[in-house]
This record gives structure tokens, C-alpha cells and sequence, in this order.
């Protein structure tokens, strides 16, 4: 696979809705190109309105230091090697809920946030969602 397409960030997508569901938390679910453009978003009913925002930003953050965005949290602590990155770049997130997507060979084709529970239940949800991304169920 060389991108993400449309139907693979809806299936991605879906996926954690369905999780979402499980847990019965409503939340939002970001997908972005490799880019840090919204190829495709969900936000489930009653999740509050700021999650849009946050799902964005931290898929955003995933997707420019590919890594999930609570690793950069602990990398940026003030006792951390980059201590106050979060102010850069136009506003990253340093907690958990953005994961990059990547293909076999490890290249980052884009990036999932998610946000509407906490940092815990908001990585579950992103690593649903990256979970259904299966090399034998993605059209190439």
C-alpha cells in the first residue's frame, strides 16, 4: 500500500467506532494523510466538540514525529530532551489517543487521533483502529 485511501480510513475508522461503542464512550476519530490532512473523521453522538480539535492534533503530532503522540508527552517533560516541542508546530499534543499508520516497511502513510475519553481509553480506541488496518484486507 503507498497511501491511505478513503475506504481503508473509513474501515480504520469504523473499527474504532465500534470499540468506542464497546466501552460506551462517544468520542471522535481522526484519520489524516501522510500529509497531516483530514482524509476522514467521525465523531460519534454526544462526544464533546473540542474532541474534534484534539482527535486532529494528535494524529497531526503522530504524523510529523512518527510516533504516537504519548511518547512525544514523555520525551517532552520537563525533565525531557525536548521540553516545550508542544509549542511548536502550530500546537502538538503530549498525551496519548494519535498513532501513526504505517506500511510493512515501516513508512508512516498517515495518522489516527482520537479523542472523547481519557489519554488510556483514547489509545485503545487508536490502536483499534490501526489494528484493522490487516496487509491482507488492504487493496494495494
Amino acid at each position: 500500500m503507498s497511501a491511505l485511501t478513503l475506504d481503508t480510513a473509513a474501515r480504520l475508522a469504523t473499527a474504532g467506532q465500534q470499540a468506542a461503542t464497546a466501552i460506551e464512550t462517544p468520542m471522535t476519530i481522526a484519520i489524516l494523510d501522510a500529509g497531516g490532512h483530514l482524509l476522514h473523521l467521525i465523531r460519534m453522538d454526544d462526544a464533546a466538540l473540542g474532541s474534534i480539535d484534539l482527535a486532529q492534533r494528535k494524529a497531526r503530532t503522530s504524523i510529523m514525529f512518527h510516533m504516537p503522540s504519548a511518547l512525544l508527552g514523555e520525551l517532552s517533560r520537563p525533565d525531557g530532551p525536548v521540553y516545550g516541542i508542544e509549542w511548536s508546530s502550530g500546537g502538538l499534543i503530549s498525551f496519548g489517543g494519535g498513532l501513526p499508520i504505517a506500511d510493512a516497511d515501516g513508512r508512516v502513510l498517515g495518522a489516527v487521533g482520537v479523542s472523547g475519553g481519557t489519554a488510556d481509553q483514547d489509545v485503545e480506541i487508536a490502536q483499534a483502529c490501526v489494528r484493522a488496518l490487516q496487509p491482507d484486507s488492504v487493496p494495494a
